[in-house]
């Protein structure tokens, strides 16, 4: 195919013809008639070529003639499909809408039918169902399938009544019928597994496993027969009422038979001296069954290992006696796993909550928790042991917090009742015991430079009382503390007044403020105010011990120092030089008895100490002040002095001697 030229190409192809005609011509004229003639040429052979074509464009003309004729045709057969299709799309649509007519309607049959054939399996009565109801056991599990579907059927049977539905009528005596004879059959069951509770020795965890087991029975005589049901949860809680009370009657009855025979009375308070009147068989026979009053020793232990131990058997531990506190635990925690049981028993059998579950609680238990909370108060009211009644106060908090882990909240009351006759006689026991203490008269002991019996007795009795409150803290029983430690602190200062000599007063000091400060380390944490406080006074009287017993043997050296110190520190040298004779004096002293003064210091202090660690502490704080009190001396003495006294290191191999090894 030729490339058309374009209007550029046109324009410059014309150009260079032009300049070739000018170039080659030198006349246009004739060039002009030329070029006519040429296109006359032309002109002819066109028109003879049409006149020879002529048949043929004749022949073409007629062909497309024709072809229009066939193109009108196809035109109209399209415009006739064109209509048919018309008429068609309307038929689908008219269709369609047909279609979702009958599909509307098979879908409201089928709901229609769906409801309808529920409905009428609903009302229908099969006689399957009347032959269980009739016939079978209602421990059988068919009973228990037919007796819900019974149950479904009278409720929908009730609410259609309520819509006076006719359809009811048909089946409403049918129905009434097995509702009386089920309720029937299963108030006689109940009524059976509750009668069984009363049989000596039952226990009684198996009967209400079997009605937990059909729990579905109350609540279709709840819901069906309110006055059975009411009847069935009167005889529950009369018949269990009865049995919690007898049981725990008894069980209490028998625990107060194992007490040790003989108990903490008025005499045994921490400041009254031991009752020397008994003979010492009888002292004996005490010791052996009865725990120490005032130390805890093992006694703690029922607050953690034995907390959940198993009850005491009275039968089994006739020949056993028990403290206080172990015989309270054994009680509660009885207590505990019954009223829980219980409890949860109640709210998911009977289907309670919340206030009504408490309600029907307290008219089980109520009668024995009364009888509970009326023997303490008559144990209690003759106790005087301090510390058992402390450790049952605490059982109670423990066994509250067990009671709510397991979601039981129904005995709070009670704890808060029994706390309510506990407290007051523990401040009574504990104010007496102060007391106590507040009117012992020092001058009727004896002389004795060894710890006290009641410095001993406070010690133990108050590291105990710490350590069961560490978890549970009280203010009440800090304020105690307090108190008792003030009065205990009165008591040994006026027991050291009656010492005629300082010394003697501050050993006396020393060996009880010790005692206390070790029984509470060991018993307590070593931060509790109470060790803080008797570890300040130890340290206090502790110093001014070492000042008295370093007195005798280096007072003179102590004096120079503290009368010559300030003139080092003023630097007035004069006045330092004129004390040289009395220092030459204190040298030659010391040089001569020094060895000699730690020998006797040595065996002064651990004479007066019965214990080794104390002596031996003592004795280094003592010889620690020597050291520092030498080299202060060392500092004030005059060259001349300075030279005659003893090497401070030949006294620091001397004193090493004495280092203790405790």
């Amino acid at each position: 195919m030729a490339e058309v030229p374009s209007p550029q190409m046109t324009e410059q192809l014309d150009n260079e013809e032009v300049r070739e005609i000018l170039k080659n011509t030198t006349d246009l004229r004739q060039y002009s008639r030329q070029i006519e003639k040429e296109f006359k040429e032309v002109e002819n052979k066109s028109i003879e070529d049409y006149i020879a074509e002529s048949q043929n464009i004749a022949n073409l003309h007629n062909q497309i003639n024709d072809c229009d004729d066939v193109l009108e045709r196809m035109e109209n057969m399209l415009m006739s499909f064109q209509s048919v299709l018309n008429n068609i799309s309307t038929e689908i649509t008219q269709l369609q809408r047909k279609s979702v007519s009958m599909s509307l309607q098979l879908t409201n049959r089928q709901s229609v039918k769906a409801q309808l054939s529920q409905f009428i399996e609903d009302m229908a009565v099969s006689e399957e169902m009347i032959n269980i109801i009739m016939e079978t056991p209602v421990t059988e599990r068919d009973f228990n399938t037919q007796l819900n579907v019974l149950n479904h059927k009278l409720s929908l049977v009730k609410e259609l009544s309520f819509n006076e539905s006719k359809s009811t009528s048909d089946v409403s005596d049918v129905l009434q019928k097995l509702r009386l004879k089920a309720m029937a059959k299963i108030r006689s069951y109940l009524l059976e597994q509750i009668y069984k509770f009363r049989k000596p020795m039952t226990n009684y965890q198996i009967p209400q496993n079997a009605m937990l087991k059909h729990k579905f029975f109350f609540e279709f005589i709840l819901s069906n027969e309110r006055h059975v049901a009411q009847e069935i949860c009167s005889e529950y809680i009369d018949t269990m009422g009865k049995i919690y009370y007898s049981y725990f009657k008894s069980y209490s009855t028998r625990l107060t038979s194992l007490k040790f025979e003989e108990s903490c009375t008025k005499d045994d308070l921490m400041g009254i001296e031991d009752n020397a009147s008994k003979g010492l068989f009888s002292k004996m026979t005490s010791l052996k069954h009865k725990s120490t009053i005032f130390t805890i020793g093992k006694r703690g232990d029922i607050l953690n290992q034995q907390l959940e131990a198993p009850i005491v058997v009275p039968h089994a531990q006739l020949k056993n006696r028990y403290t206080v506190e172990a015989l309270f635990r054994s009680e509660q925690y009885a207590l505990v796993d019954n009223a829980c049981r219980e409890y949860l028993f109640v709210t998911e059998f009977f289907m309670v909550r919340g206030t009504q579950a408490q309600d029907l609680f307290n008219q089980i238990m109520g009668k024995t928790l009364t009888l509970m909370i009326k023997n303490l108060e008559t144990s209690i009211h003759d106790c005087f042991d301090t510390i058992a009644m402390f450790l049952c106060i605490h059982l109670i908090f423990r066994y509250q917090l067990m009671c709510h882990k397991r979601c039981v909240p129904a005995l709070d009351k009670y704890w808060d009742s029994l706390q309510a006759v506990i407290w007051p006689r523990f401040e009574l026991v504990f104010r007496l015991n102060i007391q106590s203490i507040h009117d012992c008269d020092p001058t009727k002991f004896n002389k004795e430079l060894g710890p006290h019996y009641i410095t001993r007795r406070y010690a133990e009795f108050s590291a105990a009382i710490v350590g069961i409150s560490e978890h549970f803290p009280n203010e009440l029983v800090s304020r105690l503390l307090l108190e008792l430690q003030n009065e205990v602190e009165c008591f040994i200062l006026r027991m050291a007044a009656i010492f005629p000599t300082r010394k003697d007063q501050l050993i006396y000091l020393i060996n009880n403020y010790d005692l206390v400060l070790g029984v509470l380390m060991e018993h307590t944490r070593d931060n509790s105010k109470e060790a803080e406080a008797f570890r300040e006074q130890l340290n206090s009287r502790s110093a001014e011990y070492v000042e008295e017993i370093l007195a005798p043997h280096f007072g003179g050296i102590i004096q120079f120092v503290k009368e010559c110190e300030h003139f080092f520190e003023k630097e007035q040298m004069d006045e330092l030089r004129k004390q040289e004779r009395r220092s030459l004096a204190l040298v030659a002293s010391f040089s001569a008895n020094w060895k000699k003064s730690l020998e006797e210091l040595n065996r002064e202090v651990l004479l007066s100490f019965p214990s080794l660690l104390t002596g031996s502490q003592l004795l280094q704080l003592a010889l620690a002040s020597l050291v520092q009190y030498y080299h202060r001396f060392h500092k004030l003495l005059t060259p001349n002095a300075r030279a005659q006294l003893t090497n401070i290191h030949v006294v620091m191999v001397e004193i090493k001697k004495y280092k203790s090894n405790y």
